[in-house]
């Protein structure tokens, strides 16, 4: 089982759609499992009613969710850690210094894997990870507002819907990737 953590700011908005989204688009039985949690997360607080009707909208699904603060335990047995944020980080690399090779923002990931995969390469998952890494380093910098998906909270619903279609295609970079490589 390969996990991917996603994180934002209260766990109950962009790091949930990131990870119920890509569930949904995982085929049955995938070896890859989503999670999320905030970094300002209140421990077990619900999905919002709006970002649950938007999240089922798109194919997700809403049930069972309950939000959770990030931890560096959450953190250790992830081989990847996606922020929705720079922000969000570069918490989890504070919080888990030798995490760092590991965590991007999910827009980051998504362009430099890209990048790497039209090369080709062998390895599973953990090679797309470690080549994102390394791209890392030698990639021209870009302006925040391409690593970022702005916060919805306290937005209007087409905010939220916004954010949640750009969550939706991130991810599906990311089922992409995994299927090259699985």
């Amino acid at each position: 089982m390969t996990r991917i953590l996603f994180v934002c700011t209260g766990n109950v908005h962009r790091s949930v759609l990131a990870e119920r989204l890509l569930a949904a688009k995982l085929p049955p039985g995938s070896a890859l499992r989503p999670e999320s949690a905030g970094t300002e997360a209140w421990h077990r607080s619900r999905m919002e009613d709006t970002t649950r009707a938007v999240l089922e909208e798109l194919g997700g699904d809403g049930s069972g969710f309950a939000s959770r603060p990030l931890t560096a335990q959450l953190m250790a047995g992830a081989p990847l850690v996606l922020g929705l944020a720079r922000e969000h980080r570069e918490a989890a690399v504070r919080l888990a210094p030798a995490a760092m090779r590991r965590c991007f923002t999910l827009k980051e990931f998504v362009r430099l894997a890209d990048g790497g995969a039209a090369r080709g390469g062998g390895g599973g998952f953990e090679a797309v990870v470690a080549a994102a890494a390394t791209r890392r380093g030698a990639a021209a910098p870009v302006p925040s507002a391409e690593d970022d998906i702005p916060d919805p909270w306290s937005r209007p619903r087409e905010e939220l819907y916004a954010c949640a279609l750009e969550i939706d295609r991130a991810v599906s970079g990311l089922v992409r990737l995994w299927s090259m490589r699985h």
